[in-house]
């Protein structure tokens, strides 16, 4: 008799107690040297579902044909762990199709009682894995309405190992939270791309991932920075299963920032790379058909002097579908920079100036601090106003008056709501000092942005511009360039200062 040696161990789930591929090899040669038996490929899909199992089916296939007489495994749960592949097999016995059955670990004897004996222990396989998933499954949620995350901890995070499996919290990773942090910092400046940041973590601040038994300890690769950027664990937020809901982990970033840094990577989330160091690329909406502009370089030969001279232009990419443009015209990067420094010139103040006014903000301080009490009291009604709309959206759900798509995604929304309330009401205890810092930060650059523009690297200028708005427009009329930009609050607020304090 030939016999057909089958074994697996799946990939896909949890068997760290099922024997290796090698060792259940090493087992069958050891138990039947006296049997002709020809090993298959291995298989490393699960059992538990039938139809997945391409190895599985060639078997079968085999001893249809009349290739094979017989089967030896490890133990009958190699075999199966579902009812169709577990009837398959007792009903090929019984037709005489599968003429033996051979098993390290278990005895089969191919006669009425064994066979029932046999779709026992198959059934009883069947049944652990089922049971197995619905206590993982039990455990996961458990979990995570306590407010953790199930599974690795991500990126400036780590597993507490100190406690037991299933009680494990994430707490923040001191080597490599502030570094994450920093990363976010960069991305919401809007001056720089995922691929520069990656660069910089790498290259300059030489950050390494967890080292791992298997893995790790490695330098970020390129798609884990976009994983990460678009995590939204990081501003405090569980999401598992299609529900969302509050973790009790320490948030890197709010979900205002998160909702930010969202908007610069695009609906895609993966903005492609440049592959030419511009500095304004990216940052100008064409004010027509809202696309937004690229540059391109291009060279000249002068014939009189001999020499080549390359000329950088800005011009609208022109790519959004169904919308017409006729932004056709380019401006030289020599003209869009003076156009920018005469923006930051409307806003440029002299250092004496500077001095004086941060004496007059910080005196109105205390100011802040009676808005802050006044702000937290709004935020307290407005969350105990959205717990009670979360609290009767579950009462009508329960009475089966909501279904059940409509209710997850009315709660997902409450409860985000909730969230971004939380992160602003306890953001509202470091208000005024922040407030002052930003203020500080915001005359420190109008005092000193037009000299470091003029004399300053391609990434010093795109950070400039940035920080003038976050939405500026250009558009060509009757034969003029006009840039209009939408400057930032902060600067806003301190341009209207500045005006209250000279009047």
């Amino acid at each position: 008799m030939k016999y057909l040696a089958y074994v697996r161990k799946s990939t896909e789930g949890q068997e760290k107690q099922v024997l290796s591929i090698e060792s259940q090899k090493s087992r069958i040669r050891e138990y039947f040297k006296e049997l002709n038996v020809e090993f298959l490929e291995k298989e490393e899909k699960s059992a538990f579902h039938p139809y997945n199992r391409p190895i599985f089916d060639q078997m079968i296939d085999a001893i249809q044909e009349g290739k094979a007489d017989g089967i030896v495994a490890w133990h009958p749960d190699r075999l199966s762990r579902n009812e169709i592949d577990a009837a398959k097999i007792s009903y090929m016995i019984r037709k005489g199709q599968i003429k033996d059955l051979k098993f390290c670990s278990y005895n089969f004897d191919n006669s009425p009682e064994g066979i029932w004996m046999l779709q026992m222990a198959m059934s009883q396989s069947q049944y652990d894995s089922a049971k197995k998933g619905r206590d993982v499954k039990r455990g996961l949620q458990d979990k995570i309405k306590m407010g953790w995350r199930p599974g690795v901890a991500p990126i400036g995070y780590l597993n507490d190992r100190t406690k037991d499996r299933g009680e494990r919290e994430i707490v923040s990773d001191p080597d490599r939270f502030p570094l994450v942090r920093k990363m976010f910092d960069l991305m919401l400046t809007g001056a720089y791309t995922p691929p520069k940041i990656l660069s910089i973590a790498n290259d300059k601040w030489n950050f390494r991932t967890v080292k791992r038994r298997k893995a790790g300890g490695r330098p970020m690769a390129r798609s884990t920075m976009y994983e990460l950027l678009s995590n939204i664990f990081y501003a405090g937020i569980i999401e598992y299963n299609g529900e969302v809901s509050k973790g009790k982990h320490q948030p890197m970033i709010t979900l205002e920032e998160f909702d930010r840094v969202q908007e610069l990577l695009g609906k895609k989330g993966k903005p492609r790379p440049k592959k030419h160091d511009f500095a304004f690329t990216g940052l100008i909406r064409c004010d027509e058909c809202g696309a937004r502009y690229t540059a391109e370089t291009k060279t000249k030969y002068i014939k009189s002097t001999g020499e080549t001279k390359s000329y950088t232009y800005y011009h609208c990419t022109r790519r959004r579908k169904g919308v017409a443009c006729t932004q056709n015209k380019s401006i030289g990067k020599k003209l869009l920079e003076k156009q920018i420094d005469d923006e930051i010139g409307k806003i440029t103040i002299l250092p004496i100036f500077q001095e004086w006014a941060l004496k007059a903000l910080r005196s109105s301080n205390d100011k802040e601090i009676k808005e802050r009490f006044a702000l937290q009291k709004t935020y307290t009604e407005a969350l105990s106003a959205l717990q009670e709309d979360l609290d009767n959206l579950s009462r009508c759900y329960y009475r089966q008056e909501l279904d059940k798509d409509f209710y997850l995604k009315e709660k997902n929304r409450i409860k985000l709501e909730l969230s971004k309330l939380e992160d602003r009401q306890s953001g509202t205890k470091e208000r005024a000092e922040k407030w002052l810092e930003l203020t500080e930060k915001t005359f420190d650059f109008v005092t000193y942005a037009r000299v470091r523009f003029e004399s300053g690297s391609v990434q010093v200028k795109r950070e400039i511009f940035s920080y003038l708005g976050q939405d500026v427009s250009a558009k060509m009329e009757r034969s003029v360039f006009n840039l209009t930009s939408g400057l930032s609050h902060s600067l806003r607020t301190m341009l209207s200062l500045k005006l209250n304090i000279v009047g």
